[in-house]
């Protein structure tokens, strides 16, 4: 988020603040009378006395204390009862807990979620757990981060922590109940203190969603118990360090912290393992309740200097491989009888080295085990409750990896461990970082007005600092962390980040913001945030200036992603829709929060100016897809075609957002029911492996090969046709040869001007292999007139058009006649999934194509089947052209109906074809 936007957002947040305070005093509405459920809640976690187990507590109930008149003693009792309160999942947010138990509406449909009353969540909330053990021999303790905003924590009756010390969401908390916990039931209480981003160091939400009306206040990781015996085994970590360039062989590093938990003197043994043939053993002397770390080098330890190790990469650059740590503790000494494990550790990580120096540009450049790329990302975020569901959370992360995309970047919202763990597993990049525009700016280094801390603000952010560095710097996706995001963190701020992470063996660059600012200990930031965040054609991307590629664009993209209609319908009432294509001045609900974006005017206006006034809801939506893209496509295009240039290279793409949390008419890639429409298609087009393009600004097709071996023996053919199919340009060059890693060959310059062509076009190109096989196939609707931008106009969130191209001839297109076939298969590797297969083909007798010809598969219903994996989609079509794609997805998610394939695009009427 760009410093003016900031400015802008806070104006706006003010403003909004007390109208929502003023809409919660209106309404009057007391809390949420309990919905039906049972009459009794007990949420009871059974735990084994094994020494080193953690077991999260499986669920809570929970209740407003503006409904529960008794004492924290009381509450915190074991068996205390529970009648009226509401259910909730191990990780859950108040508001989330009670629009699954039915006491709120779905918030994510219509403006449902204004009528949830903010008033309710502006006293704290009572989480209540229980927990059995069989015996109190093991020790005991209590372990969790995720409290937003803080806590008063209770265990059987006492008070065990404090709201001042359970503070922030990211700092991790180890509490020794021991003494409290006694065989049979026990009971943990948290009373959660209500949530403001603004005022604390925890998470919330900017201009891309309607934020929650509770702020997200819960507990939103697991809270653990664990089991420990005399000897605690904590913050065990492996060093990587990689030979360059040879990749021959790595040294490892094992460290832990080893706590004597007993007033005797003990010797701790510790034993490790590395994956199989890796295996290492000290003895360890602790006096009475000493700590002390271990560290096992490649110089004492010989086996852990590894010979050709498994090296792990980014996807689409190798493989994705992990070696796994299991260490434990086994105890002898006085009072201490046998040898029994006293504690044990269990964890993944990857062998592989990440540099990011600034080049001559002074932009940050990634290299990944020696060998640069280019950063192709995008946005993540979490649902906007905070629901972790980890199926759908990989099907994210698959649809990331389908979309040619190497990284995701986390501003906030610091995702569970699974998320890390399934980034590694899929070769996914991570960038996470401290957000913007709430308490976490903080003091700034520069001259803008930060956030104001407290004394006690700053041990709270060098405590999560240190939490979220211990947890994350095994996880090989993950290849920074960003210390600010619009602003750079003054110098305290600072030292104490830089000292935590130190602290941690933090391995990977540390990035003082995402935006051109610097810090005294870090520097330069070597990343840009110039925008745009709003509308602007596909041309702008090509200019090396404002948001045009060059440099690290930290987040950028042309604003508005207008979903599907399948979506569109569930998201919106009928009366929504209408305004969405009638009324472009007309405020939004589920564009966003800020008035700055509040109505898709711009856009709407460019829509019209390119393609022609929308006729309908279906006519608007269709030209969105059109209008996404081309848009999305240019911007990934225009960043691969600069990265290897000798002058102001680009060196890294965040495209603002993937996803939004919630059903959005921004910022997204992919839509909250992970339908795929222009948006998507368009930058799954631009990131394929090997891919031809063309370039808006000098008009040169060029091939870009991301595969690592390089390509030869290529054939490129360019033609240009009238809106009717006459062909009016054609060329093809042979013998084309291009490298791997991102490198780039200009195939040739299309002409200036071709005579006899129409205001508005069609370009086909097509890239095949030396064995004629087609590899890469790309059209484009251009105009003859171009898009005229105004840079002396340009501000923080866009640069305005004075000028549109004219496009408005595809609207005379003749109707494109188009059949299909489809059978589909079970997963030879994966019987649980299916694979259609589908046939098109272009069966005019003219000259007209099928342009952006998309293919949705649906069930008995008409419901798309979500989520899928197309091999391609989109696709344009000339008379007596045919491909064939495939669809991948899971079985159930058909229900047991037999899946059909919806065929419709620009000038193609709708039809279903059969497809078991």
């Amino acid at each position: 988020m760009f410093p003016s936007r900031l400015r802008a957002f806070r104006r706006e947040a003010r403003v909004l603040a007390v109208l929502g305070l003023l809409g919660a005093l209106v309404a009057g509405a007391p809390a949420a009378a309990p919905s039906p459920r049972a009459a009794h809640v007990r949420a009871v976690t059974d735990v084994p006395a094994t020494p080193g187990s953690a077991t999260p507590l499986s669920a809570y109930s929970i209740r407003s204390t503006a409904e529960v008149p008794d004492a924290a003693a009381l509450v915190s009792a074991p068996g205390y009862r529970t009648a009226g309160w509401h259910p909730a999942g191990a990780r859950s947010t108040v508001l989330a807990a009670l629009v699954a138990d039915g006491t709120h509406p779905d918030p994510f449909h219509s403006t449902d979620q204004q009528r949830i009353p903010a008033a309710d969540f502006t006293v704290p909330w009572w989480f209540r757990a229980e927990f059995t053990v069989a015996d109190t021999v093991a020790r005991t303790y209590l372990d969790f981060s995720g409290v937003v905003s803080a806590a008063d924590v209770f265990v059987n009756g006492q008070q065990v922590a404090t709201a001042s010390a359970v503070a922030g969401a990211y700092t991790h908390h180890e509490l020794d109940v021991t003494a409290l916990v006694r065989a049979g039931a026990n009971a943990v209480a948290f009373r959660i203190k209500p949530n403001d981003p603004r005022k604390n160091l925890t998470m919330g939400w900017l201009d891309w969603l309607q934020p929650p009306p509770d702020a997200n206040m819960g507990i939103v990781r697991d809270v653990l118990v664990r089991r420990g015996g005399p000897v605690a085994l904590r913050d065990a970590h492996v060093l990587t360090s990689l030979a360059l360039p040879s990749l021959a062989s790595a040294d490892l590093t094992v460290k832990a912290k080893v706590r004597n938990e007993t007033a005797g003197a003990v010797t701790a043994a510790v034993t490790g393992t590395i994956g199989p043939g890796i295996t290492f053993r000290r003895d360890v002397p602790l006096g009475a309740h000493e700590t002390k770390t271990v560290a096992f080098t490649p110089a004492d330890t010989p086996q852990l200097r590894l010979d050709r190790p498994r090296v792990w990469w980014p996807a689409g650059m190798g493989a994705q491989e992990l070696y796994e740590l299991d260490l434990s503790v086994a105890v002898s000494g006085a009072g201490v009888s046998g040898a029994a494990v006293s504690d044990r550790a269990r964890h993944g990580f990857g062998v592989r080295s990440v540099r990011a120096p600034l080049n001559e540009d002074g932009a940050r450049q990634y290299s990944v085990n020696g060998r640069p790329l280019l950063i192709r990302g995008a946005g993540w975020s979490p649902d906007e409750l905070l629901r972790w569901d980890a199926t759908y959370t990989e099907d994210r992360l698959a649809y990331a990896r389908d979309l040619g995309l190497n990284t995701l970047r986390l501003e906030g919202h610091l995702e569970h461990d699974e998320f890390f763990d399934l980034a590694d597993r899929y070769g996914i990049l991570t960038l996470p970082g401290w957000q913007c525009c709430t308490k976490w700016e903080g003091e700034v280094n520069g001259t803008e007005a930060g956030e104001s801390w407290t004394a006690a603000d700053h041990p709270v952010a060098r405590a999560s600092m240190a939490a979220e560095a211990a947890r994350l710097r095994d996880h090989p996706s993950v290849i920074s962390f960003l210390i600010g995001s619009d602003f750079a963190p003054d110098a305290e701020i600072e030292k104490g980040y830089v000292d935590a992470l130190k602290a941690a063996d933090w391995p990977t660059p540390v990035i003082p913001a995402a935006s051109a600012k610097s810090a005294p200990l870090t520097g330069a930031s070597g990343m840009r945030m110039p925008g745009p965040y709003e509308w602007v054609p596909p041309g702008y991307w090509y200019d090396k200036r404002e948001g045009g590629a060059t440099g690290f664009n930290s987040e950028t993209s042309a604003g508005p992603d207008v979903p599907t209609l399948d979506t569109l319908r569930r998201m919106m009432s009928p009366a929504e829709l209408t305004s969405l294509w009638k009324e472009p001045a007309a405020p939004q609900y589920h564009r966003s929060p800020s008035r700055t974006y509040a109505t898709l005017k711009v856009y709407d206006e460019a829509l019209s100016g390119r393609y022609g006034a929308p006729s309908g809801l279906e006519d608007y939506v269709a030209k969105a897809q059109l209008a996404q893209y081309e848009n999305v496509r240019a911007q990934f295009e225009a960043y691969a075609r600069n990265a290897t240039d000798a002058s102001k290279p680009s060196t890294g793409l965040i495209y603002w957002m993937f996803n939004s949390g919630w059903t959005s008419l921004h910022w997204q890639l992919v839509d909250r029911y992970l339908d795929q429409n222009g948006a998507y298609f368009g930058a799954k087009k631009a990131n394929e492996p090997l891919h031809i393009q063309y370039a808006y600004d000098d008009r040169t097709v060029a091939v870009v090969n991301r595969r690592t071996a390089a390509a030869s023996g290529l054939t490129a053919r360019v033609s240009l046709f009238n809106t009717d199919g006459t062909r009016k340009y054609d060329r093809t060059v042979t013998g084309l040869g291009v490298g791997g890693d991102g490198a780039k060959t200009i195939a040739l310059t299309v002409p200036a001007s071709v005579e006899g062509l129409s205001a508005t076009y069609l370009a086909r190109l097509v890239l095949t292999d030396a064995g004629g096989r087609e590899v890469s196939r790309n059209v484009y609707w251009l105009s003859t007139r171009r898009d005229v931008l105004d840079y002396t106009e340009s501000n923080w969130y866009i640069t305005p058009t004075t000028a549109y191209a004219d496009l408005t001839g595809l609207r005379s297109m003749a109707q494109a006649s188009v059949s299909a076939t489809a059978t589909t298969s079970a997963g030879a590797d994966a019987p649980s999934t299916s694979t259609t297969t589908v046939t098109v083909r272009n069966t005019g007798t003219g000259n007209t194509p099928a342009l952006l010809t998309d293919l949705h598969l649906v069930d008995g219903k008409d419901t798309p089947v979500l989520p899928v994996r197309w091999s391609d989609n989109q696709i344009s079509l000339w008379p007596g052209e045919s491909a064939t794609l495939t669809a991948t997805y899971r079985t159930a998610d058909l229900h047991g109906s037999a899946p059909r394939i919806r065929i419709s695009g620009w000038n193609t009427k709708m039809a279903t074809v059969p497809a078991a």
